[in-house]
């Protein structure tokens, strides 16, 4: 381990030293360059011998011949200048003569012709120090891109049929298993499906919303048929020079067929397989070469080669039609989101080595994430293990996953954010009103928790989810609720508070969006049934040039009519619920000034007994502080940890410090 740190240590030095060895040479030569010689004959040196004005001088041989090389001072000569001299072996006796009287500075050189070292070192030392100085510069500059040779190369990424990954680690999908166990039949028996003239399909595209597991189910195939397995980004074909993507399929499909049978399997697709010859600019020559060569390569290999290829994408809509016609993509499978019972398999095998919490349900857990992927619900255990670990905690428990859901979905509470008693008040009529609605409207979702604890943009949510999980289909009267709860925070605020906020924007947003459809897609208004908006986004077009529109502008006036017509008889009906169901409205703001969050369990019990019993509300009494309230008191008590303290540990730690 010593020997391998201390080569990282020497390669990383290297480019120092060089620099250094320049930095050297550099003042050696600038520092040469400020000195003046000055040659002088070896008439003029014996004069100046005679004048006596030589203060130093050094006396060098050359090699294999009768001449010496005589150096030195003179006395007016300035800081930096010397005179240099050939004089013959019959005058030397005279110079040297003269230099034993100056003794010290008298200096006689042996000959540099006769050192083999220094022979070594002027000669040979300053080449070894170039081609020293070129290796370490080209073997940095290989070791920053490695594939500036083979740039031409597939860089799909091999398994060699040792994936751990079988249909018992992939919960949920019980149809998609199904579609492709028909792959690893043949993939395990080919023989068998040649027999009876059968043809599997060349490529299978995985279609479906982000973290659904596309993914995991083509590694469980190849798990399961237990052969060779290549892996490749969309994005991996795609190159600046055009021609390498090409060169890529190639050499990927080339390398496939040595290892077949294998699958082969192509993440985003997308990204590579894109619909040519649209956009505003043209196309993009690379991108549709490595398209044409993908098409050509597909239907380019025999039917019982023993290559599937697996594709995924969320984007099936932008695919080129040639991609997904018959013998090359043959059958789509949709891995849609997970529903009640496949999200409590999918929390299972998340759960496995995580300690739970006896009061942890998992089942309850699973109905109260409609609309989570697998990897959504993997995420939410996640952050609560993380919470339980920061809590100081044993295990998990419904605590730190209620606040791992609250952070899924609306990002993590800001409790350290310092709210006004009129901000509290506000926010507690606009949440109250929104559940009021959920409560006594019978088409609404069910209410589910209710908190004024700021999270990411919102200063408080209503958590409403469907009393029953459906497909995806929905009624008129159905989406008429889901606007008016959408706008019961607004109609609560200008009841009780006779003023409007910018805290139901969202809720307008919202609101609007799935007026505009009624009117415009579904046929739920006096129009009639007809479809004036398809959402067709264009493969290059930004989002606002997305929606193809078919009608004249009288028409288009008569659906801002339609839109707001909705609107506001929603508005209405959302304002007389609320009037309605004053005391409630003004009961459920209350709790939520004491506690901050209600539970399903409380919004129900105050809803039936009409008081907060539930609550353990005393009037006049310490406990009934709100959470901020016990907060700042247990700052000034100095309580550690208290930040992260729930009410009841809250309240617990406070008694005990009095």
């Amino acid at each position: 381990m010593k020997t391998k740190s201390n080569n990282k240590l020497l390669k990383n030095l290297y480019p120092y030293l060089v620099i250094a060895l320049i930095f050297v040479g550099v003042m050696y030569f600038l520092n040469y360059g400020t000195k003046e010689v000055h040659n002088l004959t070896s008439g003029q040196l014996i004069k100046e011998v005679n004048k006596e004005t030589i203060t130093s001088i050094k006396i060098t041989p050359k090699s294999s011949e009768s001449i010496y090389i005589v150096e030195g001072k003179l006395n007016d000569y300035g800081k930096g200048e010397s005179f240099k001299t050939k004089v013959l072996e019959k005058d030397l006796s005279i110079v040297t003569e003269y230099a034993n009287k100056l003794g010290k500075e008298y200096k006689t050189e042996s000959d540099p012709g006769s050192s083999s070292i220094l022979y070594i070192i002027v000669n040979i030392l300053p080449i070894v120090i170039i081609v020293a100085t070129a290796y370490v510069l080209f073997s940095k500059l290989a070791s920053t891109n490695k594939n500036s040779v083979d740039f031409g190369k597939s860089r799909a990424r091999l398994n060699d049929g040792n994936f751990q990954v079988k249909f018992k680690d992939v919960a949920g999908l019980k149809e998609e298993k199904e579609e492709v166990e028909e792959l690893i039949d043949f993939l395990k028996n080919p023989k068998r499906f040649q027999k009876l003239g059968a043809r599997i399909p060349k490529g299978v595209l995985l279609v479906g919303p982000p973290g659904t597991g596309k993914t995991l189910l083509a590694k469980a195939v190849a798990g399961e048929a237990n052969v060779p397995f290549y892996y490749i980004s969309g994005s991996d074909f795609v190159e600046l020079f055009v021609g390498v993507g090409a060169s890529r399929v190639r050499d990927m499909f080339k390398e496939a067929k040595r290892n077949a049978p294998c699958l082969i399997f192509i993440d985003e697709i997308d990204a590579v397989g894109r619909q040519r010859g649209t956009g505003l600019g043209g196309g993009h020559d690379e991108r549709e070469q490595t398209l044409n060569q993908l098409l050509t390569e597909m239907d380019g290999f025999g039917a019982n080669e023993g290559i599937i290829i697996i594709a995924a994408t969320n984007r099936p809509d932008v695919l080129d039609p040639a991609l997904l016609r018959p013998g090359r993509f043959d059958r789509q499978v949709t891995v849609s989101l997970p529903d009640s019972k496949e999200r409590k398999a999918i929390l299972e095998v998340h759960a496995k080595n995580k300690i739970l919490n006896k009061d942890v349900n998992l089942q309850n857990i699973a109905e109260r994430t409609p609309g989570f992927s697998g990897a959504d619900i993997e995420n939410l255990l996640n952050e609560a293990a993380l919470l339980a670990v920061r809590r100081n905690r044993a295990d998990i428990s419904m605590n730190e996953i209620d606040e791992a859901t609250d952070r899924v979905l609306m990002g993590p509470a800001k409790t350290s954010r310092k709210i006004t008693d009129k901000e509290k008040k506000l926010v507690s009529y606009h949440e109250a009103g929104h559940a009021v609605i959920g409560i006594k409207l019978e088409d609404a979702n069910e209410v589910h928790k209710i908190t004024i604890i700021p999270r990411g943009v919102a200063g408080g949510y209503t958590m409403m989810l469907p009393k029953e999980e459906k497909i995806g289909i929905a009624s008129q009267s159905e989406l008429e609720a889901a606007i008016t709860g959408l706008l019961g925070g607004r109609a609560s605020e200008e009841i009780f508070l006779g003023e409007v906020t910018t805290g139901a924007s969202d809720d307008f947003k919202k609101a609007t969006n799935i007026a505009r459809s009624m009117v415009t897609e579904y046929g739920m208004s006096d129009l009639g049934p007809m479809q004036y908006e398809q959402k067709s986004e264009g493969v290059f077009l930004g989002r606002d040039y997305g929606k193809t529109k078919n009608f004249s502008d009288q028409v288009a006036l008569e659906i801002d009519q339609a839109t707001r017509s909705i609107i506001e008889k929603c508005y209405e009906k959302a304002k007389k619920i609320i009037k309605e169901n004053k005391d409630l409205v003004h009961l459920l703001s209350k709790a939520l000034m004491i506690n901050e969050t209600l539970t399903k369990e409380q919004i129900e019990s105050i809803v039936e007994t009409n008081s907060l019993d539930c609550l353990n509300y005393k009037e006049d009494s310490e406990e009934n502080l709100t959470l901020t309230e016990l907060k700042e008191k247990a700052k000034e008590l100095k309580i550690k940890g208290y930040t992260k303290m729930s009410k009841e540990e809250l309240e617990e730690a406070i008694k005990e410090n009095k």
